[in-house]
């Protein structure tokens, strides 16, 4: 085929809610113009106002559901997210050193917005060991940062700085270290990240946007960044655009009506 169409994939849980995982990510996808496809690792009975249950999925029908989309889809970027047992984090990292995308983002979803720990120690020392070292980019937040690194959350952005080298050491090739935190702690009127591409570092900032409706703005914005690698952006390109993407989707994220709680993002400003 002269005309490839872009495919990505995500690998992560279902949200009943409709605002992260599985589905924050195929909104992502489909507004920035690739193909998504998924592979479920749990269910979760969840709406804006929390978590009410979590199902996990077997390992081996994980191992089925990836070989089943590799075995027929020509996917070039993989975006994973939560993945909440150490036997789940071995399958996903053994499919993924098998059929060797071209990128793979790594959103390591293991802290909750309250700050409480999500992943057991065995979990989170199988994410260091078996996949961080395959990831094109891993997109920590600031909690996020501080588990893998065993260290205090930052305070300031000079703190994030010497979060980078160490972030790096555990061997992505690079690092997007989210400060959306600090700046919500902090009431700054701009939103910080810093992007560390094995060479060089990058500072990105964007207008500090106030709401509460913000459920689901790290699963799109590294599904955004998967998107865009699937269409062919470089790394460099694709991260301040899907930046741009997901500022966007803040700030318009009051004119949706959903739920009783924390809304969702609108991953569809520009369409709907």
């Amino acid at each position: 085929m002269t005309n490839e169409t872009p495919i990505a994939l995500t690998i992560a849980g279902s949200d009943s809610g409709g605002g992260a995982g599985i589905q924050a990510d195929l909104k992502a996808f489909s507004a920035l113009g690739a193909y998504g496809c998924s592979v479920i690792t749990a269910l979760t009975a969840q709406n804006t106002q929390g978590v009410q249950g979590i199902f996990d999925v077997e390992p081996t029908f994980i191992r089925q559901q990836l070989d089943s989309v590799f075995s027929d889809l020509a996917i070039k970027a993989v975006k994973v997210g939560m993945l909440s047992q150490p036997d789940v984090i071995t399958t996903v990292a053994d499919s993924l050193a098998h059929y060797r995308p071209a990128y793979l983002v790594l959103d390591p979803v293991m802290v909750a917005t309250s700050g409480d720990v999500l992943l057991h120690q065995s979990a989170i020392e199988t994410l260091r060991q078996s996949l961080i070292p395959k990831a094109s980019l891993i997109t920590p937040n600031l909690h996020e940062a501080a588990v893998l690194l065993d260290c205090p959350v930052p305070r300031n952005p000079d703190q994030m700085i010497d979060m980078i080298e160490p972030l790096l050491a555990l061997g992505s090739r690079a690092v997007l270290l989210k400060g959306g935190h600090l700046s919500a702690s902090n009431s700054d009127d701009k939103a910080t990240d810093f992007y560390h591409d094995g060479s060089s570092l990058h500072r990105l900032e964007s207008d500090w946007i106030q709401t509460g409706n913000t459920h689901g703005t790290g699963c799109t914005l590294s599904s955004a960044i998967t998107a865009l690698l699937a269409r062919g952006y470089s790394m460099s390109e694709a991260i301040p655009e899907a930046k741009k993407y997901i500022a966007q989707a803040i700030a318009h994220a009051d004119q949706l009506n959903i739920g009783q709680g924390s809304g969702p993002v609108h991953h569809f400003y520009n369409i709907w």
